[in-house]
C-alpha cells in the first residue's frame, strides 16, 4: 500500500482553484441570500450581540410557534465573508418551524481565532435569549470548527445555554488547526503552535453529551475529508454519538446547499 504525504499544504486547503467553475463562489450566494431576506416577513436584521462592529446577527423566524433555535456559523478561514452570503440557508430550518440565527464575527488579523470562538459564544447566548427551546448548531468550514469549539473543554458558552444544545452538524469543518501552521494564509490568521492546539476540538474533550454529525462532500479536498472523519472518530472514542457523512457528488461550496431545503438529507439530519 503506497504511503501518502501532503507536500503542498496551501493546495491541500485550496477549494476554489480545485473545483471546476470554483470562481463562481462566493458571489453565487449573494442573490439567493438577498432574495430570501426580501421575502421572509418575520426577521430581525443586524441584531447586535457585542461591541465589535462585526458582532451582529440576523434572526429568521418561522410562522407560528418556534420549535427552537438553529445557529449557522459561516466559513471563510476566519479571514473573510459575513452573514449576508448565507441567509437562504435558513430556508430549510424556518420551513420546519425553527428560528435561525446567522452571526457575523470579527476576523483575523484584527482578532485571534480564540477571540472569534468567544465571539460566537456571545452570539449563541444572545440568540438563545431571544428564542426558547432546544438549540441545534451548524457551521461550514471555519464555521464547523467554531460550532464544535462551543462544546469543547474551555468553551466560553455559559452553562445554561450549553445545556440546551442538542445536536451539531459540522460541515466541512476544520477540527485540527495544526496543519494550517504550514500554510501561507497563516501569515494572516496568525496561529501559533500553542493556540492551534488549544483551539482544536479534535484535541479537546467534549463537555456535553450530544450527537455530533461531521458532514463533508465526497468530492472535497482530501484534507477536508480527513478533518471530517477525524473529529467523529476521536469524539466517538470519548463516548459521544457521532457520525461521519460523505455526501456523494458534492464539493466544498455546494455541500451546504441542502440546508435551504426542508426535506434534504442534511436538513433532516440537523433538525429531526
Amino acid at each position: 500500500m503506497p504511503l501518502f504525504r501532503v507536500e503542498d499544504w496551501d493546495d491541500a486547503y485550496a477549494n476554489g482553484a480545485n473545483i471546476p467553475g470554483g470562481d463562481r463562489w462566493p458571489d453565487a450566494w449573494v442573490q439567493p441570500a438577498a432574495d430570501f431576506r426580501d421575502r421572509l416577513a418575520d426577521k430581525i436584521l443586524d441584531l447586535r450581540y457585542g461591541e465589535n462592529s462585526r458582532e451582529v446577527m440576523d434572526l429568521f423566524r418561522p410562522a407560528g410557534t418556534s420549535r427552537g433555535l438553529m445557529v449557522f456559523v459561516h466559513g471563510g478561514f476566519w479571514l473573510r465573508l459575513d452573514k449576508s452570503y448565507w441567509s437562504h440557508l435558513a430556508g430549510g430550518a424556518v420551513a420546519r418551524g425553527w428560528t435561525v440565527a446567522m452571526p457575523s464575527y470579527p476576523l483575523c488579523p484584527e482578532v485571534r481565532v480564540r477571540d472569534i470562538a468567544r465571539s460566537i459564544a456571545r452570539a449563541v447566548e444572545a440568540a438563545a435569549s431571544e428564542v426558547d427551546g432546544p438549540i441545534r448548531l451548524s457551521g461550514h468550514s471555519a464555521g464547523g470548527h467554531l460550532v464544535t469549539r462551543l462544546v469543547s473543554e474551555g468553551t466560553a458558552l455559559e452553562a445554561s445555554v450549553l445545556g440546551r444544545v442538542e445536536r451539531i452538524v459540522s460541515i466541512s469543518g476544520v477540527h485540527d488547526l495544526r496543519p494550517l501552521l504550514r500554510t501561507a494564509m497563516n501569515e494572516t490568521i496568525g496561529l501559533d503552535a500553542e493556540e492551534a492546539a488549544a483551539e482544536s476540538p479534535a484535541l479537546l474533550k467534549p463537555v456535553r453529551d450530544i450527537s455530533v454529525i461531521c458532514w463533508v462532500g465526497a468530492n472535497e479536498r482530501s484534507e477536508f475529508v480527513r478533518q471530517n472523519s477525524l473529529l467523529a472518530n476521536v469524539w466517538r472514542g470519548l463516548g459521544l454519538a457521532t457520525e461521519a457523512v460523505e455526501e456523494p457528488d458534492r464539493h466544498h461550496f455546494d455541500v451546504i446547499d441542502g440546508l435551504a431545503e426542508p426535506d434534504s438529507p442534511i436538513a433532516s439530519t440537523l433538525l429531526d
